[in-house]
């Protein structure tokens, strides 16, 4: 496995490839329950994800977002990212989805307990974050699971000059990653 990928006993985490495009149409990209969770526009046809790919692939989005891959169907079942990054204090924002289908199988917080160990052991970045809108009930049981715990707001508010309203904010550090 190449140094920006990642693994954990289900799921790979690589780089886009062009070839994913039919994967992230019918598992993802076209679910509005998806996308709009996490501010992403729907997707409605294979040249419109291709577009997105090629950003993902090539462009500014490219460095730091993963397509989550299962093993075992070899399916790219979703992705997971750093939405948000700011070197000057080297923190980042992580995203995620998981096609619904596969809800249930616990790949989101297998996804993110692996994405926030690859960043401590492969990165400069000091802090992670991540928030969820409170009615988002699924991608906050991830996060409550998680080795992250809550924070009263996140850098992406900060830098905004506003406070979180109506979303539940988390955060790790570097110092309190058990790197067992």
């Amino acid at each position: 496995m190449s140094s920006d990928s990642f693994a954990t006993e289900r799921l790979i985490c690589r780089p886009f490839r062009i070839e994913d495009a039919e994967d992230m149409l019918e598992y993802w990209a076209s679910d509005p329950d998806i996308q709009l969770e996490y501010g992403e526009p729907v997707y409605t046809d294979i040249q419109q994800v291709r577009v997105l790919l090629n950003d993902y692939i090539s462009g500014i989005k490219s460095k730091y977002r993963w397509a989550v891959v299962e093993k075992a169907s070899g399916r790219n079942i979703g992705q997971i990212a750093f939405c948000k990054v700011w070197e000057d204090c080297r923190t980042a924002e992580i995203e995620y989805c998981i096609g619904k289908r596969f809800w249930g199988n616990g790949y989101a917080g297998e996804v993110l307990s692996a994405l926030i160990r690859y960043a401590f052991e492969n990165t400069d970045f000091e802090r992670l974050e991540a928030y969820h809108r409170a009615e988002n009930t699924k991608s906050g049981r991830v996060l409550e699971k998680s080795v992250m715990h809550k924070t009263d707001t996140v850098q992406r508010f900060v830098r905004e000059g506003k406070a979180p309203s109506g979303e539940v904010c988390y955060c790790i550090e570097k110092h309190e990653y058990n790197f067992k």
